[in-house]
């Protein structure tokens, strides 16, 4: 493996200039001068448009612009120590030494390590000491290569395992735990990291820091993020697999205060730990959070099936807002312009063949209709109609597409959005985007293992990975897969079609124990995956998929709203004060289809707590199925009223299964009593604030 950084490749005590844009050319430039980078110019373009997402100056007059590039051939590094220094829009002074990380956008993980580990030794004193007092370019390349041949620094404030006696020492310490993440995950995901580790040690605490960069990522112990107080998270992109940190107080900004004001995001952090009314973790609606984009951060231990269902959640989160917008349009297109608007393509023609200057003749339940017989209503509501089946119909692309992604990253975007498509072609629905975009997936991954030159390394990620990957999953799709699938996708929907009487009820009672046994959990967005993947497929000659839409929606909003009845109204002298803040807080939750709002509840209660749920949500799933109720959104709650069909029965379903929910629990908590938990002292003080008889005898 070639070095990344030659004495080429530095320069000491040079004046740049003080334009910032124009010292990133010239380093650019040096990149392309040593063979390192085929276009200067595109090097430069996308170093700048880096540098123009957030400043890349930290403290201590250090500045690291960075990114990726096709045009970059090989890991490089250019050192620059510049007379005068440059501003780069650190906090206390301007840069006098400059790093300049260039990785080609397929780099492999050895060198990505190398330059993760590069930047950690920036935040080190006696590095950044040495480099200023270098006299050679030789001797600046042997400090570089000393650092980056060191271990990495730990991402961990936890004990040594060699001090037996730590743990116990650190036992009273406040834990916290917290995300790192940048855009390209090179330089400031691993620094900010360090910082914060170093923050809170100083503050006297644990922290337990994920760096989802590059070079890879280790998830945290969920048995250390359930220990946590409070999380942070320092990310500049969206934080992978969030639903972990559900219910839990949260400090978040940009990446870079993480090394800027590392002190100050863990004092926040603290303040918020102890603050009921703080910030908290939601995991994504009813079905719970964004899965991992990445394969590389599920851990070597992670079983096959445990990858699989990350993939395929994936590919369900990315796929909601799809649904979801394109479900609320065509609801709204009904609401303006009635159901006929959508009988043979009106209206695709009503939007082709009119305008707000010439309107179409009224429809049957149209509004805004005047006296000539026209109707704005009419020509709304094609419009929105018009625009929610096109959102509709990414449906299957995009969840093909997410999976893939899920398995391959970037690369396996494009053949997996194909293979998606494909599927829609052959009639094979969203079963044949699942498994169109776990083939162009895994394709797409194995491909870009394959060990190759280095000059074709940048063609691999853009061209490459994705032609090849393409034509081989969309071809076994048409060939082979795409019959068999449709047929099965036809079998599923007359057998959702043909359900009525018990056997709906059944399936009511089934996704309603699935929507509250776990809250936001697994089980939680299997239903919730399982109703939203099938909406697209709803039509008014087949409402199964609305129906069960509707049950998982409803039942989902039961456990919070359970909770919020009988913590504010029903017997407000068994919960605690924090516990009636929380109740509050969970009528609007559960209104809006977030489960989630009972988290707090079931974590120091579970055995009362998500029986109730449980009971209440099965019974309001039946309601539902039995009354036929349906939802064309598949989030809102109450929200939504305009897209649920029998909205009556469905607001009368999530009554009866709250107060059903609701009476269980308060049953349990005067009659059943359970054996006190260490952390109860705490509890037992507030409830005899609230005068309450905290039990303490037999098990719950």
């Amino acid at each position: 493996m070639s070095s990344l950084i030659t004495p080429g490749l530095v320069l000491l005590d040079v004046d740049l200039g003080t334009d910032r844009a124009g010292v990133i050319r010239t380093l650019a430039e040096k990149v392309a001068e040593n063979g390192r980078a085929t276009d200067a110019s595109a090097l430069f373009d996308d170093a700048w448009a880096r540098e123009q997402k957030t400043d890349t100056g930290i403290p201590g007059g250090i500045a690291i612009p960075h990114c990726r590039s096709t045009a970059v051939t090989e890991a490089t590094l250019v050192m620059a120590r510049p007379t005068p220094a440059v501003d780069f829009g650190a906090t206390d002074a301007p840069a006098d030494l400059i790093f300049f990380i260039a990785a080609p956008d397929g780099a492999d993980q050895v060198h990505l390590k190398l330059l993760s580990k590069l930047a950690r030794s920036l935040i080190k004193p006696e590095f950044v000491g040495a480099l200023r007092a270098a006299g050679s370019r030789e001797e600046i390349v042997s400090l570089v290569e000393g650092a980056v041949a060191d271990e990495p620094a730990p991402t961990e404030a936890a004990p040594a395992p060699a001090a037996a006696d730590a743990p116990a020492a650190n036992a009273d310490r406040p834990v916290l735990v917290a995300v790192t993440a940048c855009p390209t995950g090179i330089a400031h995901t691993y620094m900010a990291a360090d910082s914060l580790v170093a923050a809170a040690e100083r503050a006297g605490v644990t922290l337990h820091v994920e760096t989802q960069g590059s070079s890879g990522a280790k998830p945290l112990d969920p048995a250390i993020i359930a220990s946590a107080a409070a999380v942070i998270f320092a990310v500049d992109v969206d934080v992978r697999d969030k639903g972990r940190f559900a219910g839990k107080p949260v400090i978040q900004a940009p990446v870079k205060r993480g090394i800027d004001a590392p002190d100050a995001m863990v004092s926040e952090a603290l303040a918020a730990a102890n603050d009921p009314n703080a910030p908290k973790v939601a995991a994504a609606s009813g079905a719970g959070s964004t899965a991992s984009a990445d394969t590389s951060s599920t851990g070597a231990k992670e079983s096959f099936g445990g990858k699989l269902k990350k993939w395929l959640l994936t590919g369900v989160s990315y796929m909601i807002p799809f649904v979801a917008g394109g479900g609320l349009l065509i609801a709204l297109g009904f609401l303006f312009g009635g159901f006929e608007i959508v009988n043979d393509g009106l209206n695709t023609q009503i939007v082709l063949g009119n305008s707000l200057l010439n309107l179409p003749d009224a429809t049957g339940r149209s509004w805004f209709n005047f006296a000539d017989g026209t109707s704005l209503g009419a020509y709304l509501g094609a419009v929105f109609v018009t625009i929610g089946q096109a959102s509709i119909g990414f449906l299957v692309p995009a969840l093909a597409g997410y999976i893939a992604y899920a398995i391959a990253d970037r690369p396996g975007i494009a053949p997996g959005f194909t293979a998606g498509a494909v599927a829609l072609i052959m009639n094979a629905g969203f079963l044949g985007g699942l498994v169109g975009g776990l083939i162009a997936g895994g394709i797409a991954f194995a491909i870009g293992r394959l060990s190759v030159p280095t000059w074709l390394r940048g063609l691999m990620p853009v061209v490459i990975i994705p032609l090849g990957a393409s034509i081989a999953a969309s071809g076994l799709m048409i060939v082979l897969l795409g019959g068999p699938i449709a047929l099965l996708t036809t079998g599923l929907n007359d057998f959702l079609s043909g359900l009525d009487g018990a056997s709906a009820i059944l399936l009511g009672v089934i996704l309603g124990t699935m929507m509250a046994i776990d809250l936001g959990g697994p089980v939680n967005k299997v239903a919730y995956a399982f109703a939203v993947a099938g909406l697209g497929a709803g039509s008014f000659d087949n409402q199964a998929p609305w129906a069960i839409m509707a049950a998982v929606m409803a039942a989902g909003m039961v456990p919070p709203l359970a909770m919020a009845l009988a913590s504010t109204v029903l017997a407000r002298r068994l919960f605690t004060p924090v516990e009636r803040e929380n109740g509050k807080s969970a009528w609007l939750l559960g209104s809006a289809f977030i489960s989630e709002g009972a988290i707090p509840f079931a974590a120091v209660d579970p055995l009362r707590v998500i029986p109730a749920g449980i009971v209440g949500g099965a019974l309001t799933g039946a309601i539902t199925m039995a009354a036929g109720v349906t939802s064309q959104a598949p989030h809102g709650g109450f929200f939504v009223f305009f897209a649920i069909g029998n909205f009556l029965m469905f607001a009368v379903a999530v009554a009866a299964g709250t107060i059903v929910s609701a009476l269980i629990v308060v049953a349990l908590k005067r009659w059943t009593v359970r054996t006190p938990r260490a952390d109860d002292a705490g509890r037992a003080a507030e409830a005899r604030d609230a005068d309450v008889v905290t039990p303490v005898s037999a098990s719950a």
